[in-house]
């Protein structure tokens, strides 16, 4: 058995992000399911995702429409309050440095764009759309593998502008000190929020209620750092319709 909640996993996160797995694992085993003892918050993504006995973890969008939507069953997805977004939507800030003159999007077509994987819907697939509708894409990019690298990337220099999912932003925000060096540019378009995922063999309407539940459950603290609001259904077939980079 194996479960990670590693989506959104930072130090000031983990006994946050710990109380809220014992408690999705106790409604779990109340309805039957075994589950593991605690998260396994630095295993590797991909071999998490297809785990044969996996019980709970979150995905990406992208990866999910693009390799795993036929592997895993749907849970649900977690609704982070994310502003001008509809429960269960996100999107990405394109981040610029806060002394950076340039005030629109094609001003950046010959900059250093950071990335944190091309498999990110937040951080390559929206602004990738966003950015065409302006009638470009980067030449200059610089693959970093991860979001924080990214908007640190940006922040010293080594990158120009980059593309940080909405729940990640708020973060940086609130824990690192480079962040007020930065300012956000633009917002990209709302599109499905990270789902949570299960193996095939799992109900996963038992998991979205226990999910539901420990939200529910958690303490108002763990609740804002968190910065989860419950939970809603979105339908598989929302996520494989959105559009990928081209």
């Amino acid at each position: 058995m194996i479960a990670s909640l590693m989506m959104y996993e930072r130090p000031e996160l983990s006994a946050a992000h710990s109380r809220y797995w014992h408690l999705i694992r106790d409604h779990l085993r109340a309805a039957g399911v075994n589950s593991p003892e605690a998260l396994s918050q630095t295993a590797e993504e991909f071999p998490v995702w297809t785990d044969p006995h996996l019980v709970l973890s979150q995905t990406c969008g992208m990866p999910y429409r693009m390799r795993l939507h036929a592997q895993v069953a749907l849970v649900g997805t977690p609704d982070y309050g994310i502003a001008g977004c509809q429960p269960g939507y996100y999107c990405s800030a394109l981040v610029v440095r806060a002394d950076d003159p340039r005030d629109r999007p094609a001003a950046f077509r010959d900059a250093v764009f950071a990335y944190n994987s091309a498999m990110s819907q937040s951080g390559y697939a929206a602004p990738f759309h966003h950015m065409s509708a302006h009638g470009f894409w980067f030449e200059n990019l610089s693959e970093t593998g991860a979001h924080l690298a990214s908007a640190r990337a940006v922040a010293e220099g080594q990158a120009d502008i980059a593309a940080i999912d909405a729940v990640t932003w708020r973060l940086i925000c609130r824990y690192e000190d480079f962040a007020p060096t930065l300012r956000v540019l633009e917002m990209t378009g709302p599109t499905p929020g990270l789902p949570l995922i299960t193996a095939k063999h799992h109900a996963p309407g038992v998991i979205y209620r226990a999910v539901q539940q420990a939200i529910e459950d958690l303490s108002a603290d763990d609740r804002d750092t968190l910065g989860v609001r419950g939970i809603v259904y979105i339908p598989k077939e929302v996520y494989l319709s959105v559009p990928n980079p081209h």
